[in-house]
């Protein structure tokens, strides 16, 4: 538990990533349809279920650019935990959106061992880089229930930015040699059940917003 709050994850520069990602995979743009790897589809159905699936009087979006040592894992709970003492039977809603460099939360242990997504991402388990999600499950604080996975158990809504998965799954692919198409269907295939691709996470934060949620910057 000391590193997460201890360790610090410095913010990178994405645009830099971005034509990275770009050079090595021979495009030009940023917009996901001009990424390298196929954007993974979502309807506009689909993701209006998705979002849905928000509900009671009380809603919160959790904005998560970066890991912020777990806390983007451990508000939600927070938040959801306090409302509904403070006022029950009113109904309370989670969403939290993983982009940028938030995007390793919501992404399963094999593909961080793999990818080496620590030393990707600079997050520490201890003095080493991570390799495995450290905020998948978080224990040690007098707190149940904390962690991304274990709030997607209890109904919190958790996206994956699409973008931020093309980019960062294209650099990896580059640095090891590999298909940049089949390392993104790795990493989404790897995302903790349950986590929702979105378009990008700037417009679920945006449309989340549209759908009543209030904000909180998580990362």
């Amino acid at each position: 538990m000391e590193d997460l709050f201890s360790s610090s994850t410095p913010r990178r520069g994405f645009l830099g990533s971005l034509a990275a990602a770009a050079a090595a995979t021979g495009i030009s743009g940023i917009f996901p349809k001009e990424l390298a790897a196929e954007p993974t589809p979502v309807t506009d159905a689909q993701l209006e279920a998705w979002f849905g699936r928000l509900k009671g009087k009380h809603r919160m979006i959790f904005d998560a650019p970066g890991p912020n040592s777990g806390m983007p894992a451990i508000w939600p709970r927070v938040y959801l935990n306090t409302m509904d003492a403070t006022y029950p039977g009113e109904g309370t809603s989670a969403i939290v959106i993983a982009r940028h460099d938030g995007l390793p939360l919501a992404i399963q242990d094999q593909v961080w061992a793999k990818y080496k997504l620590g030393e990707m991402f600079d997050i520490k388990d201890g003095n080493a880089p991570a390799t495995r999600n450290i905020y998948a499950t978080i224990t040690g604080l007098p707190i149940p229930g904390l962690g991304i996975a274990e709030l997607l158990k209890s109904g919190v809504l958790v996206g994956a930015c699409d973008v931020a998965l093309t980019v960062y799954s294209s650099m990896a692919a580059q640095k090891m040699g590999m298909d940049a198409g089949a390392v993104k269907k790795e990493w989404v295939a790897g995302l903790l059940p349950g986590v929702q691709v979105v378009p990008s996470g700037v417009l679920a934060v945006g449309r989340a917003q549209e759908l009543d949620c209030k904000y909180c910057f998580a990362g």
